[in-house]
């Protein structure tokens, strides 16, 4: 399982009316907002990015954990554990979340 396709369909439709591009990466699949990785789903976890600012509190959040694909902690990125993305509900909130950060970044011009 490269990555669980319901999770996508939920941050698909959290991410309606933005201008955002999916990217197959990673092992898993990650939604571009303005050129910027937003969010993704890494198998059966929610990828968020949160910023390195507001990653700490993210953290404190109840089923988020730090993302360690690499073995070492990537600040201003959270997994969120799939008992925290189970309903639209959820996801809506967490995509919010990567798209209040993306939003501060200036655009990425290929």
């Amino acid at each position: 399982m490269a990555y669980d396709e319901k999770l996508a369909i939920r941050v698909r439709i959290a991410l309606a009316g933005e201008r955002a591009n999916e990217k197959k990466m990673m092992g898993g699949l990650c939604f571009m907002v303005r050129g910027h990785m937003c969010v993704g789903v890494d198998k059966d976890k929610l990828m968020v990015r949160t910023g390195p600012e507001a990653h700490a509190k993210a953290l404190t959040l109840k089923h988020a954990a730090p993302m360690d694909f690499t073995g070492k902690p990537l600040k201003g990125f959270v997994y969120v554990l799939p008992a925290g993305c189970g309903t639209q509900r959820a996801v809506d909130a967490w995509v919010k979340r990567g798209l209040a950060f993306v939003a501060t970044l200036p655009p990425r011009v290929k």
